[in-house]
């Protein structure tokens, strides 16, 4: 029985490390040929249809009262609709791996806007994390050969702003009365953000293409990013989350990066450029120094209330 815990231990880490790590590469493989918040729909209602019939398989209950429905509908907009579905556009101009390592400060500015809503004094370690964040994001933005490519800017500022919707989600759920239960409050996340996205679809004029004309490459980066990238890999998370301590968890937000950068590479032939490779460096130290502070934050992946050291 032990070697079976230890087993789903094991392939849960490989979860949040590998398949979270991948679906920057995986986005950026479909965005190529899908508009972004068509995508990011179809992602999220085929994955919250698919765990509300799980759900119901294994005899939850699927009823939540006006309130926590209208709490999910805000954490989904807050972490899906805008927050990965303006990624999702962003990938449009930039790098798997660049998304992903700019991602990677997300504990930085959650931390800094828990000091600024929420007056949290920041401790003398995290302040370290903080400063050593800022000189990473800075080393990895100011790179002229990517700046010189035209969108890549914009995209740049658009997921800091993901970063800030992340952020103040992280902070709402903490306080917002959700669903009980975490996999029918993913479910419920994930439709309403799969709803809104497909409305912002029709806002912007996006073309909706049937998956019969999406080309092989993209139809198994969907259904990769559906069973894995939105059920597997978060059920593993909450699964981890009781039965190792959260630190061990966190360890997650040094890997995601470094796996989409290789992927990126590998895959995409994206390049890996020296100064990259030291702003991870020195971005990860950082957050690093933000994780080890003994300091409770709020995870916003698709659940409620799981508080642990700021990982995201």
């Amino acid at each position: 029985m032990k070697a079976q815990s230890t087993l789903l231990i094991v392939l849960a880490f490989f979860s949040i490390y590998v398949i979270w790590g991948s679906t920057y590469m995986l986005n950026k493989v479909a965005v190529a040929e899908l508009p972004p918040f068509f995508l990011a729909s179809i992602r999220f209602t085929s994955a919250g249809l698919l765990i509300f019939i799980i759900a119901k398989l294994l005899g939850k209950s699927l009823a939540i009262t006006r309130k926590q429905f209208q709490n999910a509908f805000i954490v989904g907009v807050l972490f899906l609709s805008f927050g990965n579905g303006i990624i999702v556009w962003a990938l449009k101009y930039v790098d798997s791996g660049f998304a992903a390592l700019e991602i990677s400060a997300q504990p930085l500015v959650v931390l800094l806007l828990m000091w600024l809503l929420q007056g949290k004094r920041i401790k003398p370690m995290s302040l370290v994390g903080v400063g050593l964040g800022i000189v990473g994001i800075f080393l990895l933005v100011a790179q002229k050969q990517l700046i010189a490519q035209e969108g890549t800017v914009l995209g740049m500022v658009m997921i800091f702003a993901c970063m800030l919707s992340w952020a103040y989600g992280s902070l709402f759920v903490g306080k917002a009365d959700l669903p009980k239960n975490f996999f029918v409050n993913t479910g419920y996340q994930m439709f309403t953000a799969g709803i809104t996205l497909a409305l912002a679809s029709l806002l912007f004029g996006e073309q909706w293409i049937a998956p019969g004309q999406w080309g092989a490459p993209v139809q198994w980066s969907m259904v990769l990013l559906i069973v894995f990238g939105s059920i597997v890999a978060f059920t593993s998370f909450n699964f981890l989350l009781k039965v190792v301590s959260p630190d061990k968890v966190a360890t997650s937000t040094y890997v995601n990066p470094i796996i989409a950068l290789i992927l990126g590479w590998y895959i995409l032939n994206e390049e890996i450029t020296t100064q990259s490779i030291i702003a991870a460096a020195v971005l990860l130290t950082g957050v690093y120094f933000i994780n080890t502070t003994k300091t409770t934050v709020t995870v916003p992946r698709f659940s409620g209330k799981v508080k642990k050291n700021g990982k995201f």
